[in-house]
């Protein structure tokens, strides 16, 4: 797959993933999670504790290209998502 056959951003990308959260319990948005965690393990954040302090560090950035209503989720919520997804 060549650069060209690559297109849309990370929140595109990961649309259609399913998202196994109550809706009563649903304050983040999962493409905004999943972009957070993704861009701050490409700084090389080792744990939910670093991915959230990389959230409140570049929110502003963020905040750009993100719907960013409820601010950045806790380590907690980080590791609550991603503990429940399919890794298929």
């Amino acid at each position: 797959m060549s650069a060209a056959d690559v297109s849309g951003s990370i929140v595109e990308h990961f649309s259609n993933l399913q998202d196994h959260r109550r809706d009563r319990t649903r304050i983040y948005k999962l493409s905004n999670i999943l972009a957070i965690a993704i861009c701050a393990i490409i700084c090389h954040a080792d744990s939910w504790e670093e991915v959230e302090a990389y959230g409140q560090a570049k929110e502003a950035w963020l905040r750009t290209f993100l719907d960013l209503e409820y601010g950045i989720p806790s380590h907690d919520t980080f590791n609550r998502v991603f503990a429940h997804l399919n890794a298929k």
